[in-house]
């Protein structure tokens, strides 16, 4: 098969490792891999701000080259949310609008695509490590991605997952962070917290998004408790 990986445009610029080892992984599961330099942003920041049709003008560009894509796959809930769920919102009415839920109808998020559509659920990791995951809020409410990432995990050699007490948005959100520093602050420093609970090592998340605004929580307090990519867990030998 060939998967077309539409990496996130802040995997590209702070978390490269995670887009490299989707791509790694891809790669030795036998698949040919392609990654469209000219797909950049989704047009997700403009799209939550309320910005349509500004959204549009980024996203119809990433639509039109992903018309032929046997899959799309996307290393992130959020932007998968917005591809696969959000797009067909966005065009209705539009020129687009037929290629908005063609499209949608062949993306995957990372973790869901091993599972649901390659069957895929061990991938031979290493990883000794006591770790607890972290769901990001589109993965789990738009797409329902819970069980896929967890599957994996569970056939990574040495490692404990060790669930948080409960689920809540680490109050990353994007642009929510900036126009709400505060509030998007204490809602990370519970998650923080929460994560503290379990005595993880690491918090493991599909969203590079999510572990950024944790990672920079958990570096100010002093906290020893690392963060990393699903995609670079399974990726360990």
């Amino acid at each position: 098969m060939t998967v077309t990986l539409f990496i996130p445009c802040f995997v590209d610029a702070l978390y490269p490792r995670a887009g490299i080892s989707m791509v790694e992984i891809l790669e030795r599961l036998g698949h040919q891999v392609v990654c469209p330099e000219e797909i950049a942003c989704c047009g997700q920041p403009p799209f939550n701000s309320g910005y349509h049709p500004e959204a549009r003008t980024i996203a119809a560009p990433v639509l039109e080259k992903l018309a032929d894509a046997e899959a799309v796959v996307i290393g992130s809930g959020s932007c998968g949310a917005m591809v696969k769920k959000f797009y067909p919102e966005l065009f209705a009415g539009t020129r687009h609008a037929d290629l908005a839920k063609q499209v949608a109808s062949r993306t995957w998020e990372f973790s869901d695509f091993l599972v649901n559509k390659l069957g895929v659920t061990d991938l031979g990791a290493k990883f000794p490590h006591k770790v607890t995951f972290h769901d990001g809020c589109h993965g789990l409410r738009e797409l329902g991605i819970q069980k896929q990432p967890r599957v994996l995990l569970a056939n990574v050699n040495g490692l404990e997952l060790v669930e948080m007490p409960e689920v809540s948005c680490c109050g990353f959100g994007g642009t929510f962070a900036a126009k709400f520093p505060m509030i998007s602050s204490a809602m990370g420093e519970v998650k923080c917290a929460a994560a503290a609970e379990t005595g993880a090592e690491y918090i493991v998340s599909s969203d590079s998004s999510c572990l950024m605004h944790i990672q920079g929580l958990l570096s100010r307090q002093g906290k020893p408790t690392k963060t990393i990519s699903l995609a670079e867990v399974l990726n360990t030998r």
